[in-house]
């Protein structure tokens, strides 16, 4: 049994992430077919719908960004293999959350687009949480890495961090009035990055650490 553990975790990891989409889906199945009265997805389903796939790619996103710290306060290496699934999960629901906007608010009009980006500075930010998402999606693959070289793709992975802090200005901003979620998600963000460079200076400091070695990660 003790065997069988790792191999579960990443079907586990999937079958977590998928929740948001499932549980949207049905509601949309339920609101469309079987229960025009149904309130699953709030009195207002398209706003909902949209907020459901923003908040679960920005959840994703800081739970990927979570890995390397778990695993330098823990030891345990196994959460590393969920580092690049969450990503991915996390640029999946941003597309989500983009195409749905596009459709829902501008009927696909890319110009449209243009316009609400120079008008509404959330716009701006959440455009710009998503396009740096964009290349670390396509440079996830194991031939990505080997191509790009270890070190450029992970500097190169460090715009998870500015696609975080897009995405939570995005949320400020698009709130209205003063609320305490958005802040939450902020305070966790920096949280991580401060977990990152506090322990990649203490591992640069470690007694017995080669010379112009650096911390991975």
């Amino acid at each position: 049994m003790r065997l069988a553990i790792p191999s579960l975790l990443k079907p586990a990891a999937h079958a977590v992430m998928a929740i948001p989409l499932v549980l949207l889906a049905w509601g949309w199945g339920e609101l469309l077919f079987w229960n025009p009265a149904s309130r699953a997805l709030s009195a207002e389903p398209v706003a909902y719908t949209h907020n459901a796939l923003g908040l679960a790619a920005l959840r994703a996103l800081l739970l990927s960004l979570a890995c390397t710290p778990v695993r330098r306060l823990t030891g345990w290496g196994r959460v590393m293999t969920l580092r690049r699934l969450l990503g991915l999960w996390a640029f999946a629901y941003a597309a989500l959350h983009l195409a749905f906007y596009l459709w829902a608010e501008l009927d696909l009009n890319v110009a449209e687009l243009a316009a609400e980006v120079a008008k509404r500075p959330f716009i701006l930010a959440g455009l710009m949480a998503f396009l740096a998402l964009v290349p670390l999606a396509l440079t996830s693959t194991a031939g990505a890495i080997r191509r790009l070289g270890a070190r450029r793709w992970q500097a190169l992975h460090r715009l998870a961090y500015l696609a975080g802090g897009a995405a939570v200005v995005h949320f400020i901003l698009r709130v209205k009035g003063f609320q305490w979620e958005p802040w939450v998600y902020l305070a966790i963000l920096v949280a991580l990055l401060l977990l990152r460079l506090t322990s990649r200076g203490s591992a640069s400091r470690a007694p017995g650490r080669p010379s112009g070695a650096r911390a991975t990660g």
